[in-house]
């Protein structure tokens, strides 16, 4: 019996439960991974996720060739692409971990059904999330539209289960079926090529997660509550991009944290939050091009000011939180947390350019980037989705640079304060006019 273990947004071999159940039999293995950007839907990769995915797929081929067998790419439609690699290699089972956004659940449905059809095992398990999102309702079987009483209902209820252990060995199907050159996908950039900050920034693969979490733990959690919102402080976890791509499970680090360390339930909130984003893609699946909350259909964004834009997009709005911040995802394709909603709202609310061209933008340039956790973000910040309070939460970049690097040091190491650019909007009276918008929904 052969078994195809379908990688996605898991590039890990510890806890995955996919590749555990298909080792637990002693059988052989196909690890397979597909790069789809023709089933129906699915969002193309922006320039700095392709950058990260080419090292991850890197990083995991040399971790599965050390347990004794090949990593195999293909490229293409994965619904047709995992039937020719069951009908190769005349595999009788294919598993995978769910995925939570509708053109994906659309391909795995699509792929149970022809396994059904086949005579095919297919089975998928909870790899990626905590909690699954059908699961978390109300009393009256309604999902939650805020955060905390979604939160509070998974933490009441059953732990998430422990890890599953990384697997001594795997044994390989015969013959290997072929696989693509990871080059030949072209990943990476060229001409020019604008990733030497990334790759200075970071260190790509489930190791590097591993020890980036062991980091955090040791060093940065006992302070993380108070440094948190500190965007010269190395104070967070750095591991949103490992999280991402799968290459830590949330699982190991809610129990690493829990075990590791005193007091993590700040941080255990925050990977509450990335549950909470992915709950929402389930119930919305257009988030990233509608409004969570569809009065905002309605919202009347003025005609683009493709200036202003441009000068948002290259750090050149005269403001110096919003300006450092820009620079600071050009070069590392990453940007502190709090520095991200403030330069969110300014986009949104303050040159009231839509929303949605922030998002596409931190598509692009995020190596963190998801379809759940971006635009999630960027509909609370914009006031579309689920904040609480989304007319009156509009972020005063001077105020939150005097609050929270009130000496410069963030804003001076990512070059915020640049001489000749001066400030492309008023905030006082850029607030009052979004707030007058607000009203008229």
């Amino acid at each position: 019996m052969t078994t195809v273990v379908l990688f996605r947004d898991d590039l890990r071999v510890t806890d995955h439960p996919a590749l555990h159940e298909a080792v637990s039999h002693g059988e052989p293995v196909v690890c397979l991974y597909v790069l789809d950007e023709e089933s129906p839907g699915i969002r193309p990769l922006g320039g700095a996720a392709k950058w990260w995915l080419h090292h991850s797929l890197t990083s995991l081929a040399a971790d599965l060739a050390a347990l004794g067998t090949p990593l195999t790419l293909r490229r293409g439609a994965a619904g047709e692409v995992v039937r020719d690699v069951v009908r190769e290699t005349g595999a009788d089972r294919v598993l995978w971990n769910r995925r939570y956004g509708g053109p994906e659940r659309a391909v795995d449905a699509g792929l149970k059904d022809w396994a059904g059809e086949n005579g095919v095992e297919a089975h998928s398990y909870a790899g990626n999330l905590m909690f699954e999102p059908w699961a978390i309702t109300t009393q009256a079987g309604d999902p939650y539209r805020v955060f905390t009483p979604f939160w509070r209902a998974c933490t009441s209820g059953p732990p998430p289960r422990e890890p599953y252990p990384a697997p001594s060995s795997v044994v390989p199907a015969e013959p290997t079926p072929a696989s693509d050159a990871l080059e030949d996908w072209r990943l990476l950039p060229t001409a020019p090529d604008w990733s030497a900050g990334l790759a200075r920034t970071w260190t790509v693969g489930e190791r590097a997660a591993h020890d980036r979490l062991d980091d955090f733990l040791d060093e940065r959690l006992p302070t993380y509550t108070q440094d948190r919102d500190v965007p010269a402080k190395p104070a967070t976890s750095g591991l949103s991009p490992h999280l991402r791509w799968g290459e830590i499970s949330p699982h190991t680090v809610w129990h690493r944290a829990l075990s590791g360390a005193e007091n993590p339930g700040k941080f255990l909130t925050e990977l509450g939050w990335r549950e909470y984003a992915w709950y929402n893609l389930y119930i919305h699946p257009d988030m990233a091009t509608r409004p969570i909350n569809p009065k905002f259909e309605r919202f009347p964004w003025p005609p683009l000011d493709d200036d202003a834009l441009a000068a948002w997009q290259r750090g050149r709005t005269g403001i110096p939180l919003v300006d450092a911040g820009m620079h600071e995802l050009w070069e590392t394709g990453t940007m502190q947390n709090r520095v991200r909603m403030v330069t969110a709202s300014l986009l949104a609310k303050n040159l009231l350019i839509d929303w949605r061209l922030g998002e596409q933008w931190f598509w692009d340039t995020l190596v963190d980037a998801d379809p759940a956790s971006n635009p999630h973000n960027w509909q609370w910040v914009a006031g579309s989705g689920t904040d609480a309070a989304p007319y009156f939460r509009i972020f005063n970049p001077e105020t939150q640079q005097k609050k929270f690097d009130p000496d410069f040091v963030y804003v001076d190491r990512w070059n915020g304060r640049q001489e000749g650019v001066e400030s492309i909007v008023d905030l006082k009276a850029s607030r009052a006019h979004a707030l007058e918008l607000f009203k008229t929904l």
